[in-house]
């Protein structure tokens, strides 16, 4: 069963994209956005499932490099 996880930016608290993963990330991941630019995780959460539903919700944090 694959993982759906949400790429967050900790800078700004929002959503970058969603990325789907074999297996569950390790903490230190590396990987790239769809931007091209690669990036570690620095945090990972695995939230409740909301009631009644079985999945549940992962987010990954990153620092993505502000544009210049």
């Amino acid at each position: 069963m694959s993982i759906i996880a949400t790429i967050m930016n900790s800078a700004t608290g929002q959503p970058i994209q969603k990325m789907t993963f074999g297996r569950m990330p390790k903490p230190w991941i590396s990987f790239n956005l769809q931007s091209g630019e690669l990036v570690t995780a620095e945090r990972i959460e695995v939230r409740k499932p909301a009631p009644g539903k079985f999945v549940a919700p992962v987010e990954i944090w990153v620092t993505p490099k502000a544009p210049d």
